[in-house]
């Protein structure tokens, strides 16, 4: 079956839902004497726990994806000086000649609120069998640059540049980017789904506000104002957000607390579509 090695991409989906839970290789928290200062606007983001069912949206002409079905599971919690964000997806990918393939992965991170220190790991499994592991922690300055540091495929180190954003602290600006009715985000965003330091990232943003026409189907999403965003993944080989096309592509709508919903993922030869079908509050805090 000739596709994309897509499943690292999906995992920038993690940062976009800012992008948490107990797993074999979760990223501990670093010990600290002193909660570092939370970014502004984090005291908005809710700790939640959501469920979305991917369907299949389309392929391109020339793939070999007929069909793609599977689910997400996300939940962030709030610990405290941190959060802690856990990602579970499995897909089942049918190609023109009807093989199936199964995939699975488990995405896990621990990201400091003044949005300097991030500890990832994640796991990917083809077929029952893993095919890729990768983990570390990355420490910013003050200005966004700052070294990723490897644990897994092996042990390196990349530089980040000046501006770089973690998950969450990528989130977040990109709230406060549409609330100030901006257009467009270009950063680097380091999330550790691959081993090669920050991707280039380019946020299409739409109006922000209240839908009045809009009913939510969960408590939590109730009055929030939201905005929907489109946000492309570039790698290293790209343009960032020039003329070459983006390795990865999520649409999404963003509520002001920090859930998304009415997803769109475009892995290039294939995309699905996310519908969320569970969404709970989870207590957290100090």
């Amino acid at each position: 079956m000739r596709l994309r090695s897509f499943l690292a991409a999906t995992f920038t989906l993690g940062a976009a839902l800012a992008l948490a839970g107990p797993a074999p290789a979760q990223p501990t928290a670093p010990v600290a004497s002193q909660a570092p200062a939370a970014l502004p606007g984090a005291q908005d983001m809710v700790a939640h726990r959501a469920a979305y069912r991917l369907s299949f949206d389309k392929a391109r002409d020339n793939s070999d994806v007929a069909r793609a079905e599977g689910a997400m599971l996300f939940e962030v919690l709030d610990a405290c000086d941190g959060w802690a964000s856990r990602q579970r997806l499995t897909m089942r990918l049918q190609d023109r000649d009807g093989q199936t393939l199964e995939t699975a992965s488990d995405y896990s991170t621990w990201e400091s609120k003044d949005g300097r220190r991030l500890r990832f790991s994640l796991t990917q499994m083809t077929a029952g069998a893993v095919s890729n592991r990768v983990s570390g922690e990355a420490v910013l300055q003050p200005d966004g640059s700052g070294t990723a540091t490897y644990e897994n495929p092996r042990p390196s180190q990349e530089t980040l540049p000046a501006g770089t954003l973690l998950p969450m602290a990528h989130t977040i600006r990109a709230i406060e980017a549409a609330r100030a009715n901006q257009r467009i985000l270009n950063v680097p965003l380091m999330d550790g789904t691959s081993d090669d330091g920050a991707q280039d990232s380019t946020t299409i943003l739409s109006q922000w506000g209240r839908d009045a026409d809009a009913k939510a189907r969960f408590p939590l999403l109730a009055n929030q104002e939201s905005g929907r965003m489109r946000i492309a993944f570039f790698g290293k080989d790209s343009n960032g957000g020039g003329a070459s096309s983006p390795d990865y592509e999520v649409g999404l709508r963003y509520y002001a607390n920090g859930v998304a919903d009415e997803l769109n993922m475009d892995f290039g030869e294939f995309s699905v579509n996310g519908r969320l079908e569970t969404l709970e509050a989870i207590p957290g805090g100090c």
